[in-house]
């Protein structure tokens, strides 16, 4: 499909399956070079990051631990600017190797939440991994280890993304057609 509609948006063809796919191996393959004869601990931020964690996990060739937490900020196609912890972590991450895996990196504000509330638990590092990444629109600073695909500051839908919670299913990643 080359452009779809979710309630009142149209979206167009960004980001084919297989561009995806491609990207993951990537950085399933910087990963695993970086966390050699390490055991980390992967923290999955829901909902969004549900298939990025899926596929990128598959491809992971190491002993790992995969957690989940609940993070939101975003309210139909924008964000609010405030994030909420919605689930908790009950892991022990003290001396532990932490990855995050986050499905997209605008503002960089839930992921600044994140690490400040990780960084409580004492692990031994934090890294981040995001599937995609939006440079133009970061206004927090903090390393990014690996990221998937940078794209323009597009409000998008698809792989995991949604739109008032629609669209998160698609194998494909489409941006909004502005109206």
């Amino acid at each position: 499909m080359t452009n779809i509609t979710l309630k009142d948006k149209s979206f167009s063809l960004s980001i084919p399956s297989e561009e995806i796919q491609k990207s993951i191996a990537r950085v399933a393959e910087e990963i695993t070079n970086d966390m050699n004869g390490k055991t980390p601990v992967f923290l999955v931020i829901l909902n969004g990051a549900f298939m990025f964690a899926s596929d990128l996990l598959k491809k992971l060739d190491m002993d790992c631990e995969v957690s989940f937490v609940k993070l939101a900020s975003y309210s139909g196609t924008s964000t609010t600017n405030q994030v909420k912890q919605l689930i908790g972590l009950n892991e022990d991450l003290k001396g532990r190797h932490v990855v995050i895996l986050e499905d997209i990196i605008d503002t960089g504000i839930t992921m600044e939440h994140m690490l400040e509330q990780l960084n409580k638990f004492g692990p031994a590092d934090i890294r981040i991994a995001t599937f995609l990444l939006k440079p133009d629109a970061l206004i927090k600073v903090f390393d990014i280890h690996y990221v998937g695909i940078r794209i323009p500051n597009d409000f998008i839908v698809g792989y995991g993304l949604d739109y008032d919670g629609l669209g998160r299913n698609l194998k494909d990643v489409y941006k909004i057609i502005p109206e």
